[in-house]
């Protein structure tokens, strides 16, 4: 069975094929059935030394076997098994991120016109064009559809940007709090992924002139659904708490809430809540797989002892409550994410963990950092030994009474 017609490649003059730089060669694919015509597209490219590599078929599912690596396909609307706009819609459907330039007969130039419409990117009327515009329109029509192919990401970029903001307004609220006995320092930064923020979030809410709860809490991965599902999650804390929701029951309703809306059952998240009773001078904390909460008070920095209970979505169980008790009117308590304690310290595996971040803000250094500043500056010190950006996001609770420390 006789193969695809052969077409002349550029030719230099001379006789001796051009050797030019990679990449600066177009591949163009013609579809086109009348092998006559096919010669003569061929012999066009070739007489103005286009570096222009033409393959040809004969019929659209012939095509479909050869587009794969084109640049360009030029079209004939008259083919056996695909007629017009029809054909047409089918090429576009299978170029991909190749050009489509349409090739119609005098008396289907109102078809060409119809054609760009549709989403070609030039239409070429048969005996109109020479080798030298036949080349320049092949040309043109890549570059034009690189530019639109070019906006199109940048208009992807651009609202997933829009999107991230709106997600990182609904992560990052602002604190619901009238008191002034305790001073609250938030904190937050996307890891070096950034093309989207994570799921970790935070929020403070005050239900009493001397009772306040603060949560911190990361859902796992990077990704839109993620980022979305902790923002319900903070919402749906939020709106327990204001609802007067026992202290006990608002974490499993949490799980309850994280277990319907996940789009995969592998998906989960870990949390540390902390309900401050400012007159009784204590704090309830519970955490759910989440690392615990550093305490600051009397010149010394200590891990809260509760109880890491499990994560929230693997299997549903009550979270351990641990009653702290403050012994000074000056404290601060640092609630975070793992992002900011999974970075490496040195050129080794070992990771900063809970031991480190408690051995920076025991640092004499820290001591000078304004409250205001000090997870910035806890931020800067981690990346500093990691020897670059955090891979995951941080987000950061400092809640302080008193000088805070």
């Amino acid at each position: 069975m006789a193969g695809p017609p052969v077409v002349p490649r550029a030719v230099a003059p001379g006789g001796h094929v051009t050797n030019l730089p990679p990449g600066e060669r177009l591949r163009v694919l013609l579809v086109e059935d009348d092998e006559g015509d096919a010669f003569l597209v061929g012999e066009l490219l070739a007489e103005t030394n286009s570096m222009i590599d033409l393959l040809v078929a004969t019929s659209l599912s012939e095509a479909r076997q050869r587009v794969a690596g084109v640049d360009c396909v030029l079209l004939d609307l008259g083919l056996p098994d695909a007629q017009g706009l029809d054909g047409l819609r089918r090429v576009l459907e299978l170029a991909g991120g190749a050009a489509v330039c349409v090739l119609t007969g005098r008396s289907d130039e109102h078809l060409g016109i119809v054609a760009v419409a549709e989403g070609a990117q030039d239409y070429l009327v048969k005996g109109q064009v020479d080798g030298v515009l036949l080349t320049r329109a092949l040309r043109y029509a890549v570059e034009r559809k690189r530019a639109d192919e070019n906006a199109r990401r940048l208009r992807e970029v651009e609202l997933r940007q829009a999107e991230s903001a709106r997600l990182e307004r609904g992560l990052l609220p602002q604190p619901l709090m009238t008191t002034d006995q305790v001073s609250v320092h938030t904190f937050y930064r996307p890891g070096r992924h950034a093309a989207l923020i994570g799921g970790d979030f935070y929020d403070v809410v005050q239900t009493r002139p001397d009772r306040i709860d603060l949560i911190v809490g990361d859902v796992c991965g990077h990704g839109v659904d993620e980022a979305a599902l902790g923002v319900e999650l903070r919402v749906a804390w939020r709106a327990l708490i204001l609802a007067g929701v026992p202290d006990e029951e608002v974490l499993p309703a949490l799980e309850q809430v994280l277990m319907s809306e996940r789009r995969l059952q592998e998906i989960f998240a870990t949390v540390a809540t902390t309900r401050l009773d400012l007159a009784d001078r204590r704090a309830i904390v519970r955490l759910a797989g989440h690392p615990p909460p550093l305490l600051l008070s009397g010149g010394k920095v200590a891990p809260v002892p509760a109880p890491g209970g499990l994560l929230l979505g693997v299997r549903p169980r009550r979270p351990v409550a641990f009653d702290l008790e403050f012994d000074a009117d000056d404290w601060s308590l640092l609630m975070y994410t793992d992002g900011l304690i999974e970075g490496r310290v040195g050129t080794g595996d070992d990771r900063l963990d809970v031991p480190g971040l408690t051995e920076l803000l025991g640092d004499p250094a820290s001591r000078g950092v304004p409250l205001a500043e000090l997870p910035a500056w806890l931020v800067g010190r981690a990346e500093q030994m990691n020897g670059g950006p955090l891979a995951d996001d941080v987000a950061m609770l400092l809640v302080s009474r008193g000088a805070g420390r």
